[in-house]
């Protein structure tokens, strides 16, 4: 590989707040990979919700200065040394690990896997951490079978319209809820079988309704706070409450009481609890990947911003203006 810079273009963080405190740099140092890391040459990188979460202090972060981010896309420039699962010099990866806003990241070999033959490099990077995140909810936060009735807020979402494919994929009958028709129109194309606008329609009535009185048997709630009642209402008799965001808001702590007039069950999941292994990841990025390559799925990317944008990136995030994913270009 060609000879490194000493220096790349990067966002930090050194206090928790608003977007105010996001700082692009153009001078960072290039992080040395260790032992078991891949050194990435960036191409792009994802912007995803709890990026924000650390961003305001929901979620700590580890260290200050901090770079936000946890997926991308890129060249293997040199590995680190130990187990790197066969990836070398000018491999095209996609890649999970902290530290993505940068041109430069010291990503673990143990979650970079080689783009497939025949896929964009930039739509395995917007597929990756979303798309996980929603196979994973279907298969193992609660496994969704043809024909079961769930329940998917915000659908038209990033993780939300991963979750409308995929459950559409299995057979399942899925309602969404989303605050505008366009958003509405968007969770449609992508499987959703009923749409709920949750902004002139009540959700848990048109649950009922749609589902004879039942509920729904899962329940994808990626809001949190504003949505978390509402959705132990509309969970069925025996049915999963899977809680795995907090765009709204952490939600109120939980009297575990409340779960006995449906049997009900409450998960607050993460992704990276499922791909654990090596095993597991591989498992599951062949599966999504087989998807996609299949044209099963159709990979939404919302807009790529400039590095040096970040902070519209996540204003926009934050202020639901956008459908699909988000990506940062580091060269800019």
């Amino acid at each position: 590989m060609a000879s490194l810079p000493s220096t790349m273009k990067g966002v930090i963080i050194e206090k928790t707040g608003g977007t105010e405190v996001l700082q692009y740099k153009t001078d960072l140092p290039i992080p040395t990979p260790k032992e078991g890391q891949v050194l990435v040459h960036n191409e792009f990188v994802g912007v995803n919700y709890i990026d924000t979460y650390f961003r305001t202090g929901l979620y700590p972060a580890p260290s200050f200065p901090y770079i936000l981010g946890r997926d991308g896309c890129g060249v293997v420039q040199k590995a680190g040394g130990g187990e790197t699962y066969g990836l070398k010099d000018g491999d095209k990866v996609i890649w999970m690990a902290e530290g993505a806003y940068a041109e430069y990241t010291a990503a673990p070999a143990a979650k970079a896997v080689k783009v497939p033959d025949g896929m964009d490099s930039k739509m395995g990077a917007a597929a990756i951490l979303q798309g996980l995140t929603a196979l994973t909810l279907i298969r193992e936060a609660h496994h969704v079978n043809k024909g079961d009735w769930v329940l998917v807020h915000a659908a038209a979402g990033g993780t939300g319209l991963w979750l409308c494919q995929l459950l559409k994929a299995v057979g399942a009958n899925i309602i969404g809820t989303a605050s505008t028709q366009e958003k509405v129109d968007l969770a449609k194309k992508a499987g959703a079988t009923h749409m709920i606008n949750y902004s002139q329609d009540d959700v848990k009535s048109k649950v009922m309704e749609l589902t004879k009185e039942q509920g729904c048997i899962a329940i994808f709630d990626g809001v949190g706070k504003s949505t978390f009642d509402l959705s132990l209402e509309c969970v069925a008799r025996k049915g999963s409450m899977v809680s795995f965001g907090n765009a709204s808001g952490s939600p109120a702590p939980v009297t575990i009481a409340r779960l006995t007039a449906k049997n009900a069950r409450l998960m607050r999941p993460t992704l990276f609890n499922y791909i654990a292994t090596r095993e597991e990841f591989d498992h599951y990025s062949k599966e999504l990947f087989d998807f996609i390559l299949k044209d099963k799925l159709d990979v939404r990317i919302h807009e790529v911003y400039p590095l040096s944008q970040v902070a519209r990136a996540h204003q926009d995030l934050e202020g639901r203006k956008t459908t699909g994913k988000l990506m940062l270009d580091p060269s800019k």
